[in-house]
Parts: structure tokens; sequence; C-alpha cells
């Protein structure tokens, strides 16, 4: 039996007629699925209730096994890897987080590390590392689950996925359960961690709005876990492969795509008047146009985070790239 590579740093997933049948129901829990998620990259699998989403992440794992057709790691059958290190090398992430109660945060994130036989003081530094990487303090090494907050023990969730450094993660609705202010913060922080780390991720949500902004490409799955298209979040929005995806990702899809650029990306007009409402380079465009509409303002003035000044975008800039994007 072979192991996952614990050196690589991203895996290529690719999902061949994968499909998963329960004895007694007529339809199956996923039907015949086929993608191939790029090393390196955020896959979010996306759907209503019943649509599989789940039941394919958890076969990557083996949690749930294939009924028919196989799914790959780097070219390697997830059927040929032992059970065992085949999910010790993928870091797993779930929406109830899953510590152990018992013990503490600085043990919880050892805990795949201390099954692979590392010597206690590495994973010591290990945890050090990547508490300082989720913005937790050394301290909460210490620490028990119950003395934390939600937010912090997704955050701990997150660490003890890593700590083996997996060349795949896999999560489970990983922000469903938090509010909504510490839930923006957490994805900011795991898009930012995976700029730097460069995982493999198969994410799965029901929040399309939540797949645009983590994925670099989605799967939307329908009812019996059958694909209904595969794309970048960019190409979903602007051509949805049928009726069923156009009513999934809605009617705003036109201010969706708007979400997927910055000011800093778009020709800007000269500088306004100094009362104008101010954004960044870095705000969305969609943000830039909620924040005129919430002042009442025809344009924001656009600044660096100094003050200075790199000129303005109007209502009507706006109005126009909607209308340029309706049309692409």
């Amino acid at each position: 039996m072979k192991a996952l590579s614990a050196s690589a740093t991203a895996a290529e997933i690719v999902f061949d007629r994968a499909t998963k049948r329960y004895p007694g129901r007529p339809q199956p829990a996923v039907t015949e699925l086929s993608l191939t998620i790029p090393a390196g990259e955020i896959c979010v699998l996306v759907g209503p209730s019943g649509g599989g989403k789940t039941t394919a992440m958890k076969m990557v794992n083996r949690l749930i096994s294939i009924t028919d057709g196989d799914i790959t790691i780097d070219g390697t059958s997830v059927r040929s890897l032992d059970l065992t290190e085949l999910r010790r090398g993928i870091g797993y992430v779930i929406q109830q987080v899953g510590l152990f109660p018992h013990l503490s945060v600085g043990d919880n994130i050892g805990t795949v590390p201390r099954l692979l036989g590392w010597p206690k003081k590495r994973i010591r530094e290990r945890a050090a590392e990547l508490l300082e990487l989720v913005g937790l303090e050394a301290d909460d090494a210490k620490r028990y689950p119950g003395q934390l907050s939600g937010g912090q023990r997704q955050r701990v969730g997150l660490a003890r996925a890593l700590a083996a450094n997996p060349p795949l993660m896999l999560m489970d609705e990983p922000f469903g359960a938090i509010d909504p202010i510490t839930r923006e913060r957490l994805q900011d922080e795991f898009l930012r961690l995976h700029n730097e780390l460069r995982k493999t991720v198969i994410f799965v949500t029901h929040d399309i709005d939540e797949a645009i902004k983590m994925g670099d490409r989605i799967a939307i799955l329908h009812q019996g876990g059958v694909l209904a298209q595969y794309a970048t979040p960019d190409e979903l929005l602007a051509n949805p492969a049928n009726e069923f995806v156009e009513r999934f990702v809605g009617a705003d899809r036109g201010l969706k795509r708007l979400s997927l650029r910055r000011v800093g990306e778009v020709e800007l007009e000269p500088a306004v008047e100094s009362d104008a409402p101010r954004c960044t380079p870095a705000t969305t465009l969609r943000d830039a146009l909620s924040l005129m509409l919430t002042e009442g303002a025809h344009e924001v003035a656009v600044v660096t985070d100094d003050g200075e000044s790199l000129g303005s975008l109007s209502l009507q800039r706006v109005s126009d790239l909607l209308r340029e994007q309706v049309t692409a």
C-alpha cells in the first residue's frame, strides 16, 4: 500500500465517474462525478440539500466508500492507499470543529504529528508556528477548547488540519456555525493562508456567495450528486450552463460578478472633492457600489492606505462595467 507524499505541497485530485449508491435507494447519492482539481486550487462543492456535496467530499478520504468509478490523488487511486495513511495525509476541517475537549490546544494541534511519531519538541514548535499563522497567541497552546470562543476553536481546527503539512485539505462547511462578522474574518484569513501555503482544498458549502468568494473553481451539484456545471466563479456567473444553475446563482449574478473585481483593477476617473466617501484599491466593485448607494453619493474617492488620492470611481462607471459584463 502506498501513502500520500508528506513532502508534497499540493496534489491534483481527479474524480473519474465517481458514484455512490446506497442499498434500497433508487437514486445514487453521487452520480458519475467527473472533474479535475488542479494542485494548489480551492474547489468549492455547492448545491441544494441532497445534492451530494458532503458525500462526494467524504469519498476522497473514504469516510464514505466509492461504489463505482474512482478518485485519484496525484494519479494514485484512493482505493489503493492504506486507509490510515490516507486519512493522516489529508487535513480535515468540519463545521463543529471536533476538538478533543480533554486535550489542550497544543495537544489538539499535535494529534496527527503525534500519530506520525514526531518528536515532542518538533510538535511543540509546529503548534506554536501554526497558532501564530492562524492569528492566535502562543500562550493559547495551554488553554482548553472550552475556554475558547467559536471563532478561536475554528482557528484551532484549521491549525490542526495543517499540522502535518498535508497536500490536500477537506473542509465541510467550516464557517457555517459562526456569526457573520467572525465568518467573514475567518474566510479572509483562510484565503490569506491559502495564498501562502497553496494547498489543494475541497470546500463544501450551501452558500453560493461563500462559494464565489472562496473558490478558484466551483462545482454546482443538484439532486443525486449530478454535476450541473464546473467552472471558475466568473465563468459560472457570466455563462450559467442551464436554468438550474442560473436560478441557483441568483438573479443578481451581475452584481455578484462585481465582487470578483477590485477598484484598483479598473481605470479610475479624476479625483473628486474631499467630502466624497472613500475606498481603497482593494475594495471590491460591489462594495464600492454599496458605499455609494448607502451614502447617497454619485462617486467614491479612491485613496491609498495612507490617504493619498488615486482618483475616483463614479456610479456611471460602475453601471457601464455592469453593462459590459452582461454583454460579455
